[in-house]
């Protein structure tokens, strides 16, 4: 099948980060068309926009911006209705729903959402904690956790954990490992919410052999044996179930939708905890 390709431009007054969520939600619904991203973060003076604009205009394609600054706004669909460039503005029509049911205007402040608050800094004590916690280490601290992850190698337990602290949620993760013990302190645990991850024996030995590969190790051991994986599986689907741990099954979900099972799942945990 060709592959099409196509400019996308995406211009912000801060990071970039919700242009960059939103096209490339958008742009997973078409199949066969990749886009070639141009981020253009931090655009807050007039001679910073004329610098995207003259890359805009040498590769012309998909304009999406959030430019709270209405000038800059104008100077900007001027630029791409002049060089055939479709563009949107991307907060701008939410922002029409808020204030018609708020009934006040908005702040027009560049970056507002990343302004160092008390979110902000939970945030970055979540991602503290979740680094230090990576891989069973300082297991006599998993109670001060909000979730607990275990699963055997190669579930995505640190990328799941490190995306959760970036919502600002604790997370530790133990590795489910061939005769070794799990923590004495797991199984008192009260106010950390436990959650065991799966993933099909040929997931995880598909992703074992390409990691043995990275690090140009032996394919010859029962790390990536398909009857050995699947009793590691087994053993933890039973461990899970013995414990009445919540399991969910990574083999086909990316850590977004991992993630957000978790967050769903530690909001009921946590009501329930706060209401003994």
């Amino acid at each position: 099948m060709t592959r099409n390709y196509f400019h996308l431009h995406l211009v912000s007054d801060a990071t970039g980060e919700t242009l960059i969520a939103v096209s490339r939600a958008v742009a997973a619904q078409y199949q066969g068309v990749a886009s070639i991203e141009h981020v253009y973060p931090l655009i807050r003076t007039r001679a910073q926009l004329d610098r995207a604009i003259t890359e805009i205009e040498a590769a012309p394609g998909i304009v999406l911006f959030t430019l709270v600054d209405s000038d800059l706004s104008v100077v900007l669909e001027t630029a791409c209705r002049e060089n055939g460039s479709p563009c949107l503005s991307v907060l701008q029509p939410i922002f029409g729903v808020f204030e018609s049911y708020l009934g006040t205007a908005s702040i027009s402040r560049p970056g507002a959402q990343h302004m160092l608050n008390a979110k902000y800094f939970r945030r970055i004590d979540a991602l503290n904690f979740t680094m230090l916690h990576d891989d069973g280490q300082q297991p006599e601290n998993l109670e001060q956790a909000d979730v607990v992850l275990l699963g055997v190698s190669r579930t995505s337990k640190t990328p799941t954990s490190i995306y959760l602290a970036n919502r600002g949620i604790k997370t530790a993760n133990v590795p489910l490992v061939p005769g070794v013990p799990l923590p004495a302190s797991i199984d008192g645990l009260r106010a950390p919410l436990v959650v065991g991850l799966l993933a099909s024996p040929e997931r995880i030995v598909q992703i074992r052999q390409n990691r043995l590969l990275a690090l140009n190790a032996d394919q010859e051991t029962s790390y990536v044996d398909r009857m050995s994986v699947a009793e590691e599986i087994g053993h933890s689907r039973r461990l899970f179930a013995e414990r009445g741990w919540p399991v969910i099954d990574v083999t086909r979900r990316s850590i977004e939708e991992t993630a957000a099972a978790i967050i769903d799942l530690h909001k009921a945990h946590r009501l329930k905890f706060l209401a003994q």
